[in-house]
């Protein structure tokens, strides 16, 4: 039966937004998530160092700001060298003055620099909270002040699968989630490699729901979602990895429809109007040579809707990166190359098409009937759209001091009559002094109907919905009904069940896992009438611990593994169980494997090794110690220790060392941090030989890694569609906390 108080507390905290002020832009598009403001006094010109420039200030970036209760927030890098980082920046709305910043490291990726700050922050006007998604897979939620709250480590927990693209999605906040998606391999149902999305409680972190409605992702993308009520159901649509658009059920990630429209994945965010989702893209069609295509679909289907739902379409339309904009009928739309066309909206014919330069990553802001966009090459412009015609009446070029293009792949944001911008050096902020304008109001969304008394169950949600324990650790889960359409009807009290865990569950919901409870993963379930559901639960030894596979089953990855399947199994090799990567698969030349957790610091790891030499290729071999690499270059002929691939690379200390096939080695990793300096130590020696005493190769970070989950790497050289590579195998891995006087060993 449903309860009242639960339903009015979905109404108080923010899950219909009703009459929302404008003055705020909490996320990346704005109020309403289409790029439009409703404010008004606005400025249609402006001079570089001179009229309407309010402030500016010396850091750049690639995203957009957001604005919150007078203050802004930019995510960007900081420093060069061994200190370069990712760095979230809180400026004062009005006077420009830095406020704080907080910065984090970069690690265990080959994303360049350049690329660093990639996705936007998402702000929370209710808790104040601000989320920021680092490339580095780092997930952070953010006080006012800048005071860390919660954080997750997407690459460490959940496998998440980046590229030298740099290409990260953007947070999105809704009720009480915030929502993201990522491509990732963890572990059991999430051993395949998928598009997915995960809504995690927006004040604690604990996974609320996952979800992947797709199929299997051809493209990383930075599509970010937008929230709609269609048919008195709250939706969340966004563009995936495979190609396809999605409308899932906001509360409980339940996938509702599916649009296929590329052959590849989904960049561009989509916008809502009436009922109805305009997408695009720049890739292959589905069903036609064309390359690219804008699309208006009928947003009250269910299914998979491809051939029934379809209300418009423009092929040839290479709109890959730009988010469209859509207000009072008219969707304003950019192309790869700059040109803006406005289409209406409910026909799809082509109004007017105006070019404003010649590259166009940034989306749209439409506010005060003016149209305010950066473009690639250095230049901002403000725009006057009109019925069958545009005019730029504004164009700002930005000079290189160091004669390389400024480049700009932010959206503004706008707020109480300013407009926010980054370039790649500086922010700024521009509007008319004394402003005279108004904020406006947002415009309310359709507001769903409560549920009706005795409304049946449809649905059950257990949360947490993915949690990792340790030895005699525990964890209460709690179990809630929604109706069929994804409306909260309470809380219940289900019959619950453990699977493939060693520990019990009570009748209370408490999981507590038994005090000998080593490496594992398995399901906490639940059941309430009809309706069924289970939540994920990996169990994680404390250091010290020892693995050495003879348990293990062969020809499967480690139980409990983030990111072993399909890369990794257990192999009988010269009468004993080992780890093999699997070299077989070009997909995968390049794998690693996470198998304790982020939390982990103060360590050594150590473990055996051995490779095989294929048509003279020889594999990299590698251990993770708290977010840094201990790796066998086998063609380089290096030992080297690394933590970011950028380009030059944060840390990158290599020795000479000739790794010989079909050898069995004894490798040993160690980190230390220590009053603000961290030490990472490494050496390499034949198993059959004595341990030497010194360490082999060195490197002193001044900007450490405070921990991070041990884990193995492998690079397969020499894999091909058609032939296997270099063999890599690994045994009797060890990790132990660090002796006190390990310094003095040096």
């Amino acid at each position: 039966m449903p309860s009242n108080t639960s339903w009015k507390a979905l109404i108080v905290t923010g899950l219909f937004c009703g009459a929302l002020s404008a003055g705020d832009w909490p996320s990346w598009r704005g109020p309403e998530r289409n790029g439009v403001s409703r404010e008004t006094g606005l400025p249609e010109k402006w001079l570089l160092g001179g009229e309407h420039v309010i402030w500016h200030a010396p850091y750049g970036g690639r995203s957009t700001p957001i604005v919150m209760n007078g203050r802004v927030y930019i995510v960007n890098r900081a420093g060069s060298g061994k200190t370069e980082q990712e760095r979230v920046m809180c400026f004062d709305a009005e006077e420009g003055h830095l406020h704080w910043e907080y910065r984090f490291n970069v690690f265990l990726t080959d994303i360049p620099s350049n690329r660093v700050g990639w996705a936007s922050p998402a702000g929370d006007p209710e808790t104040g909270y601000v989320y920021v998604n680092g490339v580095q897979g780092t997930f952070l939620c953010l006080d006012r002040d800048g005071k860390v709250m919660w954080e997750r480590s997407f690459h460490e927990e959940y496998g998440m699968i980046s590229g030298y693209g740099g290409r990260l999605n953007t947070p999105i906040v809704d009720g009480d989630a915030v929502i993201i998606s990522f491509l990732n391999s963890s572990w059991g149902s999430q051993g395949k490699g998928g598009h997915r999305y995960v809504a995690f409680d927006k004040r604690t972190g604990a996974v609320l729901w996952w979800s992947e409605p797709g199929e299997r992702p051809l493209d990383t993308t930075y599509s970010t979602p937008v929230i709609a009520v269609v048919n008195g159901v709250r939706l969340l649509i966004d563009g995936n990895g495979d190609g396809s658009v999605y409308a899932m059920k906001a509360r409980t990630g339940e996938k509702v429809w599916g649009f296929k429209l590329s052959e590849r994945g989904i960049n561009a965010s989509v916008v809502f109007w009436k009922n109805k989702v305009y997408a695009c893209h720049s890739e292959e069609n589905i069903d036609s040579t064309a390359m690219g295509r804008a699309v208006c679909i009928d947003a009250t289907g269910k299914g998979n809707v491809t051939k029934t739902h379809e209300k418009w379409r423009i092929d040839g339309l290479p709109a890959g990166y730009s988010s469209p904009t859509i207000y009072e009928g008219k969707l304003y739309l950019f192309d790869n190359f700059a040109n803006l066309y406005s289409i209406d909206a409910e026909s799809g014919q082509t109004l007017w098409r105006h070019s404003v330069g010649t590259v166009m990553k940034a989306s749209p802001v439409l506010v005060d009937g003016k149209i305010y966009v950066s473009e690639v090459n250095s230049r901002f412009v403000i725009l006057k759209p009109g019925e069958t015609t545009c005019e730029t009446i504004s164009e700002t070029i930005f000079p290189s001091p160091d004669g390389k293009v400024i480049e700009m792949n932010g959206s503004p944001a706008v707020s109480k009559g300013k407009v926010y911008f980054t370039t790649r050096d500086e922010i700024y902020c521009i509007g008319l002094h004394p402003w005279n304008g108004s904020e406006g109001t947002v415009p309310p969304e359709p507001v769903e109907e409560p549920p009706s008394p005795g409304e049946p169950r449809a649905f059950l949600q257990i949360t947490p919905a993915d949690v990792a324990l340790g030895p005699g650790e525990s964890v209460v889960f709690a179990a809630k009904a929604y109706d069929a359409k994804g409306r909260l009807l309470g809380s219940c009290q289900p019959q619950w069940s453990a699977k493939g865990l060693k520990g019990t569950v009570a009748e209370s919901g408490k999981l507590t896992l038994l005090a000998d409870a080593s490496f594992g993963a398995g399901t906490v379930e639940s059941r309430l009438d009809s309706l069924s559901a289970e939540v994920r639960v990996r169990s994680v030894p404390k250091i010290p611990f020892n693995i050495d596979f003879e348990k293990a089953e062969e020809g499967k990855p480690p139980v409990g593994w983030i990111g072993a399947g399909g890369k990794f199994v257990v192999h009988s090799l010269d009468g004993q169980k080992v780890l093999k990567k699997i070299s077989n698969d070009a997909r995968f030349v390049d794998a690693e494997t996470f198998f304790g957790l982020p939390t982990m610091a103060d360590y050594t790891i150590a473990a055996d090794v051995r490779g095989t030499e294929t048509r003279r290729q020889l594999p990299n071999i590698g251990l993770i110690n708290s977010r840094y690499s201990l790796f066998i270059m086998g063609n380089e002929a290096k030992l080297k220790i690394s933590s970011w691939i950028s380009t030059p690379p944060r840390i990158d200390q290599k020795i000479p060392f000739k790794l010989k096939p079909n050898t069995w080695y004894r490798m040993k990793f160690q980190v230390e941090v220590d009053r603000e300096k961290g030490v990472a130590r490494g050496k390499v020696w034949p198993r059959e030989e004595p341990e030497p005493d010194e360490w082999m190769v060195l490197v002193e970070d001044p900007s450490p890694n405070p921990g991070g989950s041990p884990g193995l790497q492998a690079y397969s050289a020499g894999v091909t569609a058609r032939s296997p590579g270099a063999d890599i195998y690994f045994d009797n891995i060890q990790v132990t906390k660090n002796q006190k006087d390990s310094a003095k060993r040096d």
